[in-house]
């Protein structure tokens, strides 16, 4: 099934809990607001584009379990700061919102704000297409590719953007390898990545987020590509880990390319105005149940780090192959 989705049978937002991926499969029901958040801050539902797609859903939820304008202000509220540094899910919700003014009762806004919903996940697919189709012009045959963290179908409602020009390019007959950074602390890229790459039978290599500068000196990739949570006027935000890769890549004279969609782009904001979301220590401190460190030690976890477009060769959108000079970044 898609990552995230609406079942109209149920009433519900179903989405793939992707905290117990790669051991179980399991879909998990949101019939409330405070089931979905939840979801969200646990990163049961992750990835800037779902992310958008779960706010507009939330929307809808809000809608369903309000009665007055100012119950449904304050519930979409929260739903916003669910997570802050992914531009998308305000973006979603904010589309979703705006759809509802249509309606004169709550039970008219259900309506508006589930078809605008159901309108941005089928955008999202669509998107994430031709993002593929413009990014697999990079690629060449042979090609090994070094992406962080996970920016496919986990992350989108389906498709991906990374590693949607991956799945594009070898759909068009070309073989591509991928090398999979685990991306610690929670792993998103040996269990989510390195997961749905199998699923398709795309060639994929695990490595620790330690050994990227190895293999890169080593001459083992051929191109660095990942996604980006929201792209601002001076660069992107991705997961914590993506400023080194692109840092090593300069270095190594290897492309270093991030695929976002138009929906991530807040280009007139800078890089010092976005509130970096710093995740629980226990991240740190446990692996699974399994305590790691000392539990009274000092635990700096940001999810997300700051790169600068004086490291990306380009950003692949579903518009076009956009280099740095031509996304106005000093204006």
């Amino acid at each position: 099934m898609r990552t995230i989705d609406w079942d109209d049978e149920k009433g519900v937002v179903k989405l793939i809990d992707q905290t117990l991926l790669p051991v179980t499969y399991t879909i998990v029901d949101c019939s409330h607001l405070d089931e979905l958040i939840d979801a969200i801050k646990r990163l049961k539902v992750r990835g800037a584009p779902a992310l958008g797609v779960a706010g507009a859903f939330g929307v809808v939820l809000a809608c369903m379990h309000v009665h007055t304008e100012t119950e449904l202000d304050a519930e979409i509220e929260r739903l916003i700061h669910a997570r802050p540094t992914a531009i998308n899910l305000s973006f979603g919700v904010e589309r979703a919102l705006q759809a509802t003014i249509h309606g004169r009762t709550m039970h008219e806004k259900v309506r508006f704000a589930l078809e605008e919903a159901k309108r941005i996940a089928e955008e999202d697919v669509l998107v994430n297409r031709k993002i593929g189709e413009y990014g697999s012009e990079l690629l060449d045959d042979g090609d090994v590719v070094l992406t962080h963290c996970n920016a496919g179908r986990l992350a989108c409602v389906d498709w991906g953007t990374a590693l949607g020009v991956v799945r594009t390019a070898i759909e068009q007959g070309k073989r591509i390898e991928v090398i999979a950074c685990e991306t610690r602390p929670l792993n998103q890229g040996s269990r989510l990545t390195t997961w749905e790459l199998l699923q398709d039978k795309i060639p994929v290599t695990l490595i620790t987020d330690s050994m990227g500068a190895a293999v890169m000196r080593d001459g083992k990739v051929d191109m660095v590509l990942v996604g980006a949570d929201r792209v601002v006027k001076e660069g992107i935000f991705n997961k914590i880990g993506t400023y080194m890769h692109a840092v090593v890549a300069k270095a190594h004279q290897i492309p270093f390319y991030v695929a976002a969609p138009l929906s991530s782009f807040d280009i007139k904001r800078s890089y010092k105005e976005v509130v970096i979301e710093e995740r629980s220590p226990d991240e740190l401190l446990f692996c699974g149940e399994k305590q790691i460190a000392p539990l009274d030690v000092k635990v700096y976890n940001p999810a997300f780090d700051f790169t600068p477009f004086e490291l990306i060769d380009a950003v692949i959108t579903e518009k076009g192959v956009v280099r740095p000079p031509d996304l106005n970044i000093h204006t």
